[in-house]
């Protein structure tokens, strides 16, 4: 195995696929999934039926977006929406759209780290949503707000679907709400989505569907690797595997290698060595309950305004402010 003082990274993902292999137990960060390729397998995995947390969010935002809007509506010189992992923002467009028929006036700012998501967001919308001022920002989340709020001063609304916090253990999250907590003003708005508790094999179906789908998107991870930094990763000697510990609430996805094997990542010069059995740890996803959200927000300086469930109460999302006490 290569040095790791001899290497000279390109990119973020060279340095955080270099660590991640190189450490005990492995691990990749689950933000990598999310190339043309995963972007499309994910699409997927939000039709399948087992997939609960698109619907019931729909149901959601759908059920109360007049509600919702008008929280999110300024009464001087309008407001900037900021989406951060926007996606396709197929969900988003349900707000988007209400905010137009209620006349008010808005720009929508969707932030990913995928370009590939953000132009075909930036189509969709032009061509289902004109109305809409859309500028697009391809980058990380605070890097991309923290310019936002250096060359724009009206009300900031932010949103973070999905249960997208969920990828994040309590600590780390914590951290993160903190993060926005402290890029927000008195009137801005921070509208967020949390997946609940609740029976544990609805969790599992969710993460490991029997079409197979979740599966191919773990193992994309691998093809990636291929193809940027030239490995040799087999994935059919991978297999995907789901965890969920009800009483902590995390769920955890892995690949699991069937066998001792060794790869090669030539763009990197190194071998990575494998037993069998041994795992990569790829993605956390999180579940809540009310007094976790609760206690989450008061340790980042945020207070809930408001709440919103879903008809089967299986998410939640939650709309908040800084709090100034």
């Amino acid at each position: 195995m290569r040095e790791k003082s001899t290497l000279l990274f390109t990119s973020q993902f060279e340095k955080d696929v270099y660590e991640g292999l190189t450490q005990f137990p492995k691990q990749l960060s689950s933000k990598y999934f999310y190339d043309s390729k995963g972007d499309a397998l994910f699409q997927e995995i939000m039709e399948m039926p087992t997939y609960y947390l698109t619907n019931c969010e729909y149901d959601i935002l759908e059920t109360f977006k007049n509600e919702i809007c008008n929280y999110f509506k300024s009464d001087f010189n309008g407001f900037d929406l900021i989406e951060l992992g926007a996606g396709d923002g197929k969900k988003t467009k349900i707000l988007l759209e209400h905010l137009v028929n209620l006349n008010t006036s808005f720009t929508y700012l969707p932030i990913d780290i995928s370009e590939n998501a953000l132009e075909q967001l930036k189509t969709s919308l032009y061509n289902e949503l004109p109305d809409v001022t859309v500028n697009p920002m391809q980058g990380t989340y605070f890097e991309s707000i923290e310019s936002l709020c250096r060359t724009h001063q009206r009300k900031k609304v932010i949103l973070f679907l999905g249960s997208n916090i969920g990828n994040l253990l309590h600590p780390q999250a914590i951290e993160f709400l903190l993060g926005i907590q402290n890029l927000m003003n008195k009137e801005d708005l921070f509208f967020i989505g949390f997946d609940q508790k609740k029976h544990p094999q609805t969790i599992l179906e969710a993460y490991n569907d029997r079409e197979g789908i979740t599966e191919k998107f773990n193992k994309n991870l691998l093809t990636r690797i291929n193809r940027e930094l030239d490995g040799d990763f087999n994935p059919d000697k991978f297999i995907h595997w789901e965890v969920y510990d009800p009483e902590s609430g995390t769920a955890k996805s892995y690949l699991v290698s069937k066998e001792k094997q060794e790869v090669r990542i030539n763009h990197l010069g190194m071998n990575i060595s494998f037993g069998a059995w041994e795992t990569i740890h790829t993605e956390i996803s999180q579940k809540y309950n009310p007094e976790t959200v609760r206690w989450l927000c008061k340790k980042a300086g945020l207070e809930i305004v408001d709440e919103f469930g879903d008809t089967k109460k299986m998410y939640k999302n939650y709309l908040l402010k800084k709090n100034l006490k």
